[in-house]
C-alpha cells in the first residue's frame, strides 16, 4: 500500500549489471561468497556507487511504556523500562557494550516512557505521552500522537545523517512491547493471534496464552469501534494508520518513521529482531518502496519472528537464538556488512590477479 505522505524512490536498478559484473569476477567461483555478494550490491543500488562504503554508523534505540502491560502480559512490572533507560544512558546495556566494540555512536530516545529524566547527553528527551493506553479498551494512541511518533523517528534520522552517516541501526525498550508488536503483526497480516505470539522477556506457556486471548479481544473491541470500517472488508484491510493507532506502541512508531525517513533520504538502515521487524512491516505496509533500504540482521528466539519475516520474504545475515531486543543484534551484524563493502572494494579480479577463471 503506496501513501503519498511520504517520497521514497524505489531503489534504483541502473548499476545492477556493472554491480553483478564486479562482484562475479572477484577471485572466487560464482556466489560463493553468498548474502555478502546480495548486501553488497544492495548497497551499491543505494549508494549507486561500485565502491559502496559505511560513513559513521549510528544505533538509535526508541524507548515507550505500554498500557497493555495491565493486562499482566510481561513477568516483569513496567518500571523496569524507566530502569533499562537509566542502564543505557551509564553504558552498561548488551547494546552500550557492542557499540563501543566497533566505535559506533549511541543514543536512547525516550518517546513515552512513564518517567521523568534527566538531561543527558546520550538522551533524546521526544516523550510524546506517558505510555500508550491499554488497547484492549481504547486505541492506544490518538491520530496526533501517531503522527508526533512518527516525527520522532524522522528527526533522529536527520540528525545521524546531519552527523555524515549513511547507516543507521534501530532497537527498542519498553516492558509489554512484545505484547503490542504481536498484536500490530496479527492486525495488520491477518495471521492468527497464535502464531504471533511467544515468551518475549520470559512469559511462560500461561502468558504466552494470555497475550493471544489479549490481541483475540483487542480485535474484537476494534470491530466493535469501527463496524463501518469493516463492512465488507477484513480486520487486515482497514486503514494501516488506523491499526498502528488502535494498538500500536510509541518505540515501534517511531522506529517506523526513522525507517520512512531513511529510505527518503536513500540511507540503508539495519531491522534489529522482531519488534524491530514488526515496525519495517508497517512502515513496508504504508509504503513499498522502504524494502530496498532495510538490511536484516538476524532471526530472533521469538516465536512469531520466523513467521514474520517468511511472511516478509526476507533472509537475514544471522541466527544466533538472540531475544535481547534494544538493537543488539543489529550491532552484532555491523562487520558483516562491513564486509561486504570491503570485498566489493579491496578483494582483486581474476583480470588484476592474473587467476584464470572457471572453465566455461
Amino acid at each position: 500500500m503506496a501513501n503519498a505522505r511520504f517520497n521514497i524512490a524505489p531503489v534504483s536498478t541502473t548499476m545492477d549489471a556493472a554491480l553483478e559484473d564486479k562482484i562475479n569476477n572477484k577471485t572466487k567461483p560464482l556466489g560463493a561468497l553468498g548474502q555478502l555478494e546480495s548486501l553488497a550490491k544492495q548497497l551499491g543500488q543505494i549508494q549507486q556507487s561500485l565502491e559502496p562504503e559505511i560513513n559513521k554508523p549510528h544505533m538509535i534505540v526508541f524507548a515507550a511504556d505500554h498500557g497493555v502491560v495491565a493486562q499482566n502480559v510481561s513477568p516483569f512490572p513496567q518500571e523496569v523500562t524507566y530502569q533499562m533507560v537509566l542502564n543505557f544512558l551509564s553504558g552498561g546495556a548488551a547494546v552500550n557494550v557492542f557499540c563501543a566494540q566497533h566505535k559506533v555512536p549511541f543514543r536512547i530516545v525516550d518517546v513515552g516512557v512513564k518517567s521523568i529524566f534527566d538531561d543527558h547527553n546520550l538522551l533524546s528527551k521526544r516523550k510524546v505521552a506517558n505510555g500508550t493506553k491499554d488497547f484492549t479498551k481504547k486505541a492506544a494512541m490518538t491520530e496526533y500522537e501517531f503522527k508526533a511518533a512518527l516525527q520522532v523517528g524522522f528527526d533522529e534520522v536527520d540528525r545521524a545523517k546531519t552527523a555524515g552517516s549513511n547507516l543507521v541501526m534501530f532497537g527498542e525498550m519498553g516492558i509489554g512491547n512484545t505484547t503490542t508488536a504481536s498484536c500490530m503483526m496479527a492486525t495488520l497480516t491477518g495471521l492468527s493471534a497464535e502464531s504471533c505470539v511467544g515468551p518475549g522477556t520470559g512469559a511462560s506457556e500461561e502468558g504466552i496464552a494470555r497475550k493471544a486471548k489479549v490481541i483475540e479481544q483487542t480485535q474484537q473491541r476494534i470491530k466493535d469501534d469501527h463496524p463501518r470500517d469493516l463492512y465488507r472488508k477484513s480486520i487486515s484491510e482497514l486503514d494501516v494508520q488506523l491499526i498502528a493507532q488502535e494498538c500500536g506502541g510509541f518505540e515501534i512508531i517511531a522506529m517506523t518513521g526513522a525507517m520512512i525517513r531513511a529510505a527518503e533520504r536513500k540511507i540503508a538502515f539495519v531491522v534489529d529482531g522482531f519488534i524491530c521487524s514488526v515496525a519495517y512491516l508497517l512502515a513496508y505496509k504504508l509504503d513499498e518502496n522502504v524494502k530496498g533500504f532495510a538490511i536484516f540482521a538476524h532471526e530472533s528466539q521469538e516465536t512469531a519472528h520466523a513467521a514474520l519475516l517468511r511472511y516478509l520474504e526476507v533472509t537475514p545475515l544471522l541466527s544466533m537464538s538472540l531475544r535481547l531486543g534494544e538493537g543488539s543484534g543489529a550491532i552484532l551484524a555491523l562487520p558483516l556488512i562491513e564486509s561486504a563493502t570491503l570485498f566489493l572494494k579491496n578483494m582483486a579480479s581474476f583480470e588484476s590477479a592474473e587467476v584464470s577463471q572457471e572453465k566455461t
